[in-house]
């Protein structure tokens, strides 16, 4: 059941319980993010090579288990699974956390429980896609993605500018800790979620997946989006993963730097997602392609080792433009993409998106110890660059347009049209 026009969705109690589950979440992910690395990093034997394998377990499995979730999320009810997802997070991070504190932290083990955290994300992240479009109608579907964004994005923010303090005066550990316990607070929150039954289905996982396939590969405008975000979100993970932790660490002053620099890119993914919420553009795929460009300055600054200050406002820029392109390309797959095969096409997207993910991370480490963290980080940004200018030159992500109405969704997943009687 969509909610009412008529009611602000901030002020309604099914949009809010979504967006408190995702901004809990999200606290303790913010945490994790940093502390993860600096936790692998500070055990004994820890490295770049350590740090990148424990990092690519995590990667592997969202790549791998990916379009499962699409199919899944298009078969059963969509909050169930999103909880299930939490809970295994939940499972994964308490474990992480106890070997860190405990000190008894095998390479296999951290390796296996970052595996089972990245199975948990594979199923959750379609899932989440199609519900949105089960809670709202189509023409808020950009404000309410935008809301959500600056809910999240606060949260990260508040994560991460706690988690530099909370790893350098408690320890990793405890971070991971709080991470797990935003988990099993999602998952709680999720299940009271209410939305409309799917009909039971008699069709095979495989003809689903190749429907998936077809709704996807038909639609020249998408795919190209997603070939570049393969390249970006490896070079983009290889820098937030490995390469950014350890040039902070040669140069800046370790964690507390690191901190700095990502709280500044989610300060600005908050003003990125409310500029989002209010911007009406004719071509929401070229703007967002373009809103690629500014990832790959901060990047090539820390390539150069500029001042913490200077990399910080680029990555505030970074975050701004990200979350635009965020907003853009989410309210734009809701829109064009049929509801019942929306969580398998958001499955293509995000395997297609990560597809190199793991690679960028298991090359990341290898390839600093072998040229240095600095010509590492430029090739990260020559990528970004490259792999963004290229998907320009198709003529459907120029051009395609917004609808002038944005109505209802009609049973086919087409745009209804506006009743101009009101």
């Amino acid at each position: 059941m969509t909610i009412s026009d008529a009611v602000p969705l901030w002020r309604d109690r099914q949009f809010a319980l979504l967006a408190s589950a995702r901004v809990i979440s999200v606290l303790g992910n913010g945490f994790a993010r940093v502390a993860l690395g600096f936790a692998v990093l500070g055990l004994p034997g820890g490295g770049p090579g350590r740090l990148s394998l424990v990092l690519a377990c995590q990667a592997l499995p969202q790549l791998a288990f990916i379009l499962a979730g699409g199919v899944i999320a298009d078969r059963m009810s969509r909050v169930r699974l999103m909880a299930l997802s939490d809970w295994v997070g939940t499972a994964a991070y308490g474990g992480l956390a106890v070997m860190v504190l405990t000190g008894r932290a095998p390479l296999v083990a951290m390796c296996v429980l970052a595996a089972v955290a990245g199975t948990a994300t594979a199923l959750f992240s379609p899932a989440m896609d199609g519900v949105l479009p089960l809670l709202v109608s189509e023409g808020r579907l950009q404000q309410g993605n935008a809301l959500l964004r600056v809910g999240t994005n606060m949260s990260l923010l508040l994560g991460l500018a706690l988690s530099g303090v909370t790893v350098a005066l408690v320890g990793a550990g405890w971070a991971l800790a709080l991470n797990a316990v935003s988990f099993a607070l999602s998952a709680v929150l999720v299940l009271r979620l209410r939305v409309a039954g799917r009909p039971a289905k008699t069709s095979s996982g495989w003809a689903d997946l190749r429907e998936g396939w077809r709704e996807f590969s038909c639609r020249p405008w998408l795919w190209p989006v997603v070939a570049q975000y393969a390249v970006v979100v490896a070079a983009l993970n290889a820098n937030v993963g490995v390469l950014g932790p350890l040039a902070a660490q040669e140069h800046l002053g370790g964690a507390r730097a690191w901190s700095v620099i990502v709280t500044a890119q989610a300060l600005g993914t908050i003003a990125g997602a409310g500029l989002a919420a209010r911007v009406r553009v004719r071509r929401p795929v070229l703007v967002a392609v373009c809103a690629t460009f500014p990832a790959a300055l901060p990047i090539a600054l820390l390539a150069w080792q500029a001042p913490v200050g200077l990399i910080a406002a680029a990555m505030f820029c970074s975050g701004v433009a990200s979350d635009v392109f965020a907003v853009l390309w989410a309210t734009t797959i809701q829109r064009e993409i049929p509801e019942e095969a929306l969580s398998r096409v958001s499955s293509y997207e995000w395997f297609g998106s990560l597809a190199f993910a793991p690679l960028g991370l298991l090359a990341a480490g290898p390839v600093a110890d072998a040229v240095g963290t600095g010509p590492a980080l430029t090739g990260c940004a020559l990528l970004i660059v490259l792999a963004t200018a290229t998907t320009l030159l198709s003529s459907s992500v120029r051009h395609l347009q917004a609808p002038h109405n944005t109505g209802v969704r009609t049973a086919n997943g087409s745009p209804a049209t506006a009743d101009p009687e009101g």
